[in-house]
This record gives C-alpha cells, sequence and structure tokens, in this order.
C-alpha cells in the first residue's frame, strides 16, 4: 500500500527560520503548481541553501536591487530568476524579513502532472528526468518571473503552494558543496538531497568562466 503524503499546507512559521533549517526540512514536501492545464505535484528530493549577506554565493550578498528585491520581503514567497539567458530558476524565500536568505529547488520527483512536465520537457530521457536540476524543474512546471513574489503559504488556489509531504528519515539527508558555486562560498555544504534518490541531479563543480582575449 503506497503511503499518501500529508496536503496539509506548509504555515509561514516553517519559512520564518534560519536557511539552513528550512532547506533540508523542504526535503520530501510536495511542491504544488497550478495551471490551466491542472496541477503538477512534485516531491522535493534535492535543495540548497543561500544565506544573504553573509555569503558570497547568494545574489543577495551585495545588498538589494530590483531583481532581488523579493527575498527582502516575508518569508514563504517564491523569488524567481532568469539565468544565461536561458532559463528560470525557482527559490523560495525564508528567515527574517530583511535577511534575504533562500532556498533554491534543485530536483524533485514529479508525483502528478507528468503528462504536462513531458510536453515542456521533450529532452527528458525517461521520468526521472523530468526536474532532475534546477532549470529543468521550473521548465517543467512552468515556472517563470512571472510568479516571482508569489506566496506560497497563501489560502485558495495559488499557482504555487508548499504541502507538508512526507519527509525522509534523517539518516538518509546528505549535504555538501553546492553546485557550480566558487570563491569563498564554494566550500559550505548547503546543498541537502535524499540519498539514492534517482531524481537528484549530478554534482559539478565550479568552473571559472574564461575571459575573451
Amino acid at each position: 500500500m503506497i503511503e499518501r503524503p500529508d496536503r496539509t499546507p506548509l504555515p509561514r512559521d516553517f519559512f520564518n527560520r534560519p536557511v539552513l533549517e528550512v532547506a533540508p526540512d523542504l526535503l520530501g514536501r510536495t511542491l504544488l503548481r497550478r495551471t490551466a492545464e491542472g496541477t503538477i505535484e512534485l516531491r522535493l528530493t534535492e535543495v540548497e541553501a543561500y544565506a544573504g549577506d553573509i555569503d558570497p554565493g547568494s545574489h543577495a550578498y551585495r545588498g538589494r536591487t530590483d531583481r532581488n528585491s523579493v527575498m527582502f520581503g516575508p518569508p514563504g514567497h517564491a523569488y524567481v530568476y532568469f539565468t544565461y539567458g536561458m532559463w528560470h530558476c525557482l527559490n523560495l524565500v525564508c528567515g527574517p524579513e530583511g535577511r534575504a536568505s533562500g532556498v533554491l529547488l534543485r530536483a524533485g520527483e514529479i508525483r502528478e502532472g507528468a503528462e504536462q512536465v513531458r510536453k515542456r520537457r521533450v529532452s527528458a530521457r525517461n521520468d526521472k528526468e523530468l526536474a532532475k536540476g534546477p532549470a529543468r524543474l521550473a521548465t517543467g512546471l512552468d515556472v517563470d518571473r512571472a510568479l516571482n513574489g508569489t506566496d506560497v503559504c497563501a489560502d485558495g488556489d495559488a499557482p504555487l503552494s508548499v504541502l507538508m509531504g512526507t519527509p525522509p528519515p534523517r539518516d538518509q539527508v546528505r549535504s555538501g558543496p553546492r553546485t557550480g558555486v566558487g570563491g569563498e562560498g564554494a566550500p559550505h555544504p548547503w546543498r541537502f538531497w535524499i540519498d539514492g534518490d534517482p531524481t537528484v541531479s549530478p554534482y559539478r563543480a565550479h568552473t571559472p568562466r574564461r575571459r575573451a582575449t
């Protein structure tokens, strides 16, 4: 018998905690995406923590800008950014208002609505790859800057919500360096994932960009 995940919405207090508490606690939770085509449910299997002004890897490290302003607002909101001129990535703002910390949603297992996701992720070789990586997750769930600032704790039919789900046992949670982060932020073991889950993305170390000559 398959265990049904808890569908209780996560309260705002869940997100109003230090980012290094929230990030591993998001594993196993259910991300709900409501679209005009129907509902998509994703079980989170991999995340990364970014700690604002104390974290050189964070978009908020050098202060508030138009791009990152949502991160400085109240917890429990979506921060969506556009990167490399091609991809969107979805984060959840956490910690006290003004501290600008957040959790990047790196990967997950599609539990419902896979037929929608397959249409957007035609290059995926199988369903385990539908949301295997932050850009693939956002693409598959039709997430773009229009959802930036969405309150994931709101009542009703919000386009994004986070439900209680079924967290894994603590001994199945692993941590290590964040993918693609260089400089002072490289050693932080702030990437968290469910050990052995096939939807977790492969780790890639930071590769410095070469300057044109």
